[in-house]
């Protein structure tokens, strides 16, 4: 009975025993950055450093899970004294919200690569559904590691008055650019 439960498994095509692959984010490559309009002046930019987050992918199923947590007192724009005044209330309020979240529902592919990723955003307490585009990806291993690695880019957009970041509005844009590229590596 054995010989012939372990034969027809053996035998099963290689797709329905595939199993998904998860990865862990490298923190040290990935930085989620954004964009907005400053007065209309200039397009003002900022990153998060701290970052951290999970990728699973089933290559066969063609689906896909992207999970990325970043600290909000991570922010980043070159200006420590700016730094200071987006940590605080009403912009980032960095002790009440520490964390900003992304929480994929679902992704799409077309032909193999996924190219789309749907979830929820939270930022100030506030949970909004997302779609983000997924470009530039690209898995196989680390050069100088040898371990299993992907990475890709993730870009879209919010109004961050419908998380309830409503300071300076209109005169700072109400549109936010995000990219998110990242790297991470398999478990």
């Amino acid at each position: 009975m054995r010989l012939t439960l372990a034969l027809a498994i053996a035998l099963l095509p290689g797709a329905l025993l595939a199993a998904p692959e998860s990865y862990t984010i490298d923190p040290r490559h990935t930085f989620p950055r954004w964009a907005v309009s400053h007065h209309g002046f200039s397009i003002h930019r900022g990153q998060f450093n701290k970052t951290s987050g999970k990728l699973v992918m089933d290559w066969t199923a063609k689906t896909g899970r992207i999970d990325i947590e970043l600290e909000t007192a991570s922010i980043g724009t070159g200006d420590p004294e700016f730094d200071k005044v987006l940590r605080a209330p009403p912009w980032f309020d960095t002790d009440k919200h520490p964390r900003m979240t992304f929480r994929s529902t679902s992704m799409r592919f077309e032909q193999d690569v996924p190219v789309a990723v749907t979830g929820e955003l939270t930022l100030l307490g506030v949970t909004r559904p997302i779609t983000l585009r997924v470009s530039n990806v690209k898995c196989g291993n680390h050069p100088v590691s040898k371990k299993g690695l992907c990475g890709a880019e993730v870009t879209g957009s919010i109004k961050r008055s419908e998380f309830g970041m409503k300071t300076s509005l209109p005169s700072i844009g109400d549109d936010v650019q995000l990219t998110i590229q990242f790297e991470a590596f398999r478990d």
